[in-house]
């Protein structure tokens, strides 16, 4: 697995420190594989100690959530926020919500946000945070609770220069409102404490758009670059009903590409006419219904229930490969049939969807492998301009924040793409040179802040 002997070190005191946190370890392992090139030229990242300090939190905040249901029923859920790294900037990264949310799965989303956060060039350090309450099934009135109790807990360790929370899975527009008039309340300030915020009040334009057509612009780059070609023409698997997915589905097809799938937590649609972006948009966004209703009013739509935890969207002839959901939707099956099925790029929407065995395929066998670090790095740089936007009590036009996460986006593959180059790795192994590009920003910043 590794090479060296202080990285050996280091991922074996993970792994009895942690040893209950398999999401965790996950992330870890795919980071220090790719860290060993740089650590054999710098030693002074072990006499700093800096990989121990790195992927230890500085911060790890549990606390109880207690609210009542619409029976005025006691519920209490558990919260978390990880305030991981602030080398080069105040915490951010967002809030999730959903069953699964426990510590292991915030630790790996807060170490995977310190990496996403520095590759936006943007000044700002890695956190997460979330609970496992379900929102599914609930009342506004339930959800408005429930975040206003979370907020009772969270609001004495953020702040506009400390950490700044956004959404996540499970949090959107309205629970992020919730979140922030519940902290305007008990703090008595009006500030910039939390991103993906309604335009009423503080919010920017784009901001909804920004993960989904961040891949898209991320995937462009990396098609244009690597292979002199485009979306134009493209078949596309998309996997996800949510924001990101949406999203990346409406900017592919304005990018000339045709998606054929999408998929919820209970199956999956295959439209060889190509997804109907607005029906979904409705179904998913409007309804909150399940994908069954997508079918019912689409002819030309598939609907396929999951069954033995089944990934089906991965299982059709398709170019591009874009992982919306969640993490290790992707297997290694799962990969051997997207190669067979020629497809020419991957590039994740979601948070580590790929598992590592699944991304070793794809590099190994020459395919363009864009990890969410990198490709979904637009929802956090939206923020962050979001971020610029409140402090300087401003607002810019759509296209103004468009044009500057496309800009980013594209940056972003040019530094993974040069990264990987440079340390002699394969041209299409971005998950290597976004690891060393993310970290070496935030390694070279903690050696010049010193111990601590």
């Amino acid at each position: 697995m590794f090479r060296t002997e202080y990285v050996k070190k280091v991922y074996a005191d993970l792994q009895k420190n942690n040893a209950n946190e398999p999401e965790f370890l996950q992330a870890a392992q795919e980071i220090l594989e790719s860290l060993e090139l740089i650590v054999e030229k710098r030693p002074d990242i072990e006499q700093n100690r800096i990989l121990e300090r790195f992927l230890e939190p500085e911060r790890f905040i549990q606390f109880r959530v207690a609210w009542l249901n619409d029976k005025n029923e006691v519920q209490v859920n558990r919260g978390y926020r990880v305030q991981y790294n602030s080398a080069i900037g105040p915490y951010k990264g967002g809030i999730r919500f959903h069953p699964s949310v426990n510590a292991s799965i915030i630790k790996f989303l807060g170490l995977e946000q310190i990496l996403k956060n520095s590759l936006t060039t943007l000044p700002m350090g890695g956190g997460k945070g979330g609970s496992n309450f379900d929102p599914k099934g609930k009342s506004d009135a339930e959800i408005m609770r429930f975040c206003q109790a979370f907020m009772t807990e969270l609001y004495r360790h953020i702040g506009p220069d400390t950490d700044v929370p956004a959404g996540d899975i499970g949090v959107g527009g309205r629970e992020v409102g919730y979140l922030f008039g519940q902290y305007k309340r008990i703090r008595d300030e009006f500030t910039g404490t939390l991103t993906g915020k309604g335009l009423a009040f503080g919010g920017s334009l784009a901001r909804t758009q920004a993960t989904g057509y961040g891949v898209c612009y991320f995937t462009q780059e990396a098609l244009k670059t690597m292979k002199g070609e485009t979306f134009q023409g493209k078949t596309v698997a998309v996997s996800g009903a949510g924001n990101v997915a949406i999203y990346a589905i409406e900017k592919a097809q304005q990018l000339g590409a045709k998606v054929v799938t999408c998929s919820d937590s209970n199956g999956w649609i295959y439209d060889p006419e190509g997804i109907d972006v607005e029906l979904l948009k409705e179904v998913k966004e409007v309804k909150r219904a399940r994908l069954t209703e997508y079918a019912k009013e689409r002819k030309s739509a598939e609907y396929h229930e999951k069954k033995n935890g089944e990934h089906g969207v991965w299982n059709y002839k398709v170019d591009i490969a874009l992982p919306c959901a969640t993490q290790n939707e992707l297997n290694l099956d799962d990969a051997k049939a997207l190669v067979k099925n020629g497809v020419q790029i991957v590039c994740e929407g979601a948070n580590m969807p790929t598992t590592l065995e699944a991304a070793h395929y794809f590099i190994d066998n020459g395919i363009i492998y864009g990890p969410g670090k990198a490709a979904n790095a637009g929802g956090v740089a939206t923020s962050g301009l979001e971020m610029c936007q409140n402090s300087a009590r401003l607002s810019w036009t759509f296209e103004e924040v468009d044009a500057k996460l496309k800009g980013i986006m594209e940056g972003i593959f040019h530094n993974a793409h040069d990264t990987a180059v440079k340390y002699g790795v394969k041209e299409n192994d971005l998950l290597t040179g976004a690891n060393i590009a993310g970290f070496e920003k935030v390694c070279n910043a903690m050696i010049a802040e010193g111990v601590f």
